[in-house]
């Protein structure tokens, strides 16, 4: 009797490992297919990206800006300089404040998404 017990036991064991892993793995694919539904199928995506031109960026970068360091830090920062870069846009402040000290603003924005990567002022 006891061997039938130990075997029962260990091959209870290894069914409860195996079941374990198998949702392991559902749970795994579960989420993934999940990710992949939440896109809709027929959301417009611009051949361009959602930002896609040098003005569009300045406009997206003044608009985070301006609530954080003030319109008239902002508007002391003009012209700004724009590049394109892996595709993000980089948009900073061209003036250096005449004192010599502080830096200007700098926007990091996804050219695909429209998405703020960075945000920043130099000191």
């Amino acid at each position: 009797m006891p061997s039938r017990f130990l075997s029962e036991t260990l091959s209870t064991r290894k069914m409860k490992k195996i079941i374990g892993l198998i949702s392991l793995v559902l749970v795994g694919l579960a989420i993934v297919l999940f990710a992949n539904s939440t896109k809709h199928p027929y959301a417009y995506h611009p051949p361009n990206g959602f930002v896609p031109d040098e003005q569009t960026a300045i406009r997206i970068a003044e608009d985070v800006w301006v609530p954080i360091y003030g319109k008239a830090v902002i508007d002391g920062e003009k012209p700004f300089y724009v590049h394109l870069q892996n595709g993000v846009w980089i948009v900073t402040g061209k003036q250096i404040p005449k004192d010599g000290f502080g830096g200007v603003a700098v926007a990091e924005i996804s050219k695909q998404d429209g998405r703020i990567i960075r945000v920043s002022h130099g000191e």
